[in-house]
């Protein structure tokens, strides 16, 4: 079990490293991200990118991986 859990944890984590790299550099940086959200931004699924919709699944497997690998440790 934590063999088959390491492989898929190195797995993302080459793809996640991967999907970060590709993307495109946006303008503005952290010019948004504290304090700049408003209620429009609830439907901000929508508007994602299909590369970054695998960056936030791919984000996430990593965190579920390294949460159950700790934990089978």
């Amino acid at each position: 079990m934590r063999a088959i859990l390491a492989v898929i944890h190195i797995v993302v984590s080459v793809m996640l490293i991967f999907a970060v790299l590709i993307q495109h550099r946006k303008q503005g940086g952290f010019s948004g991200v504290f304090g700049g959200g408003t209620q429009a931004d609830a439907g901000q699924w929508q508007r994602f990118t299909g590369l970054t919709k695998i960056t936030i699944v791919l984000s996430v497997i990593f965190m579920v991986t390294s949460f159950f690998i700790v934990f089978l440790n």
